[in-house]
C-alpha cells in the first residue's frame, strides 16, 4: 500500500481517505460513470422512450469516460477478470448503476417493471459492447450502437 501511495503522490492516509480499500482503486470511475449516466437520462428529452434514454447515456459515457483509454481499461480488466472477489466487487458496482438507472428512469415518470426493464437491458448491452470495444478497434459508442441494434433484433425474433 505504502508504494501505491507513494507513487501516486500521496501518503497511505491520504489514500485512504479517497479509497475504503487498494482494491478500490480499479473501480474508482463507478460513481463518475453512475452519475454521468443518471444525469444523461434526467437531461433526456421527454419523448424518448426509457431504452433510448439508457443508451444515449451509454453513448454519453462511452464517448466521455472510455474512448481514448482503450489500453488502460484494457488492463484494468485483466486484473479483475482474473481475480474472482473482483469480478464480485464489479458485478455488485453493475446492480448499483443499474438500480441507479431505474431510479432514474421512475423519475422520469416511468413505470417500475419497464424500468427496471430498460434498466437491466441497458446494462447487458453496455457489458457486450464492452467485450466487443475491448476485442475490437471500433468506438466503443459504435459499439454500443450496434449491440443495442442486435438486442431490438433478438427481441423481436428476428436476430
Amino acid at each position: 500500500m505504502a508504494e501505491i501511495a507513494a507513487r501516486a503522490g500521496l501518503t497511505e492516509r491520504t489514500f485512504f481517505r479517497y479509497f475504503a480499500d487498494k482494491r478500490e482503486v480499479l473501480f474508482w470511475g463507478a460513481a463518475q460513470l453512475r452519475e454521468t449516466m443518471v444525469r444523461e437520462i434526467t437531461h433526456a428529452p421527454a419523448a424518448l422512450e426509457p431504452m433510448a434514454a439508457v443508451i444515449a447515456a451509454l453513448i454519453a459515457v462511452a464517448d466521455g469516460l472510455f474512448e481514448g483509454r482503450r489500453e488502460r481499461v484494457r488492463q484494468r480488466q485483466a486484473i479483475v477478470s482474473a481475480n474472482g472477489e473482483l469480478q464480485e466487487r464489479e458485478l455488485i458496482k453493475l446492480a448499483r448503476l443499474t438500480a441507479a438507472l431505474a431510479d432514474a428512469l421512475g423519475r422520469r415518470g416511468v413505470a417500475k417493471a419497464e424500468a427496471r426493464l430498460a434498466a437491466e437491458a441497458g446494462i447487458v448491452v453496455f457489458r457486450v459492447a464492452f467485450e466487443r470495444w475491448m476485442a475490437g478497434g471500433e468506438r466503443f459508442a459504435d459499439a454500443i450502437e450496434a449491440t443495442a441494434a442486435e438486442l431490438r433484433g433478438v427481441a423481436a425474433g428476428t436476430g
